[in-house]
């Protein structure tokens, strides 16, 4: 627990820096890019298949019922372009994550490691192409397991619960793999990702929580029906802030567990050296067996 809030606090420091708050400039050009191409070419077929739907099983009637006995009347006509914008939403959020995942965990990685953990021996158990699968394959299983479960969420209290829980597994599942890919072997990588599997979801789920905030710009009704693109952008802007720091808080975390990890490995091969690495301030750096692992990060 100490370390889940220590790494928090580091996360926090580390999002003041210039070159920290910089990193979220190509992700959010890039996702500007391509969401004005999707909302250019498919927002209004989108909200016209959706009309023809609601027209076509009598939806309009039983949404308006709703509408009026919740006091929400003067949203009828807007019903149909708010609900195409809440499916765009999920859409919008993993864009987000996934550009950062790629775009700004590498560089996110190489800040922390060098001011806060420069003896820290990178292993490079992780690739590009591991960092790809994993972002790719959990956003499919992420998506089959939302859609499956989005009309549950009429019922009270499920989407609170089983919501956060998802963005907070798809979260940990990408950062833990871009924060440990360069510093981690695959053995450790992978003892990591299960010994810490609790802390890890954990934070996916806060920052999970956190990443729904820009979703309340939605709730503004006709307002937000007007204004979409502008706010669009602006949720966009805010997701990739929050993942930054995301990215910033299980960067700390898993390489702090890291180094502890190769403190209790040293440990157990030979105590006396754990001293010696302690008092030399290498104990970061140190290796179990491995001589002729690479070189430190310098």
């Amino acid at each position: 627990m100490t370390l889940l809030f220590r790494s928090f606090f580091r996360a926090l420091l580390s999002q003041m820096h210039p070159r920290m708050l910089l990193m979220t400039v190509l992700p959010f050009v890039l996702a500007l890019v391509l969401w004005g191409l999707v909302l250019w070419q498919g927002l209004q077929p989108l909200i016209d298949q959706l009309h023809s739907w609601f027209s076509d099983y009598g939806l309009f009637r039983q949404s308006g019922e709703i509408l009026d006995s919740l006091g929400l009347s003067s949203l009828r006509t807007l019903l149909v372009p708010l609900i195409a914008m809440w499916l765009l939403l999920p859409f919008m959020i993993v864009s987000a994550l996934l550009l950062v995942g790629i775009l700004a965990m590498p560089a996110i990685g190489n800040h922390v490691g060098r001011y806060d953990y420069p003896q820290l021996q990178r292993r490079h158990g992780g690739s590009f192409a591991g960092s790809m699968w994993v972002s790719l394959s959990s956003l499919v299983v992420f998506l089959i397991a939302w859609l499956a479960t989005l009309p549950l969420n009429l019922v009270p209290l499920f989407a609170v619960i089983v919501q956060p829980l998802l963005w907070g597994w798809l979260t940990c599942r990408v950062m833990t793999y871009d924060a440990l890919a360069d510093f981690a072997d695959k053995d450790e990588l992978i003892e990591l990702r299960d010994s810490q599997r609790l802390p890890l979801l954990a934070m996916g789920v806060v920052t999970g929580a956190l990443g729904a905030a820009p979703g309340l710009l939605w709730l503004g009704g006709a307002i937000s029906v007007i204004f979409f693109p502008v706010l669009a952008a602006m949720a966009i802007w805010l997701y990739l802030l929050i993942f930054v720091f995301s990215g910033l808080w299980f960067q700390h975390y898993c390489l702090d567990a890291l180094a502890r990890l190769r403190r209790a490995q040293v440990a157990s091969f030979d105590p006396d050296r754990v001293i010696d690495a302690e008092m030399s301030g290498i104990t970061h750096g140190m290796s179990l067996s491995r001589p002729n692992d690479g070189q430190q990060d310098k």
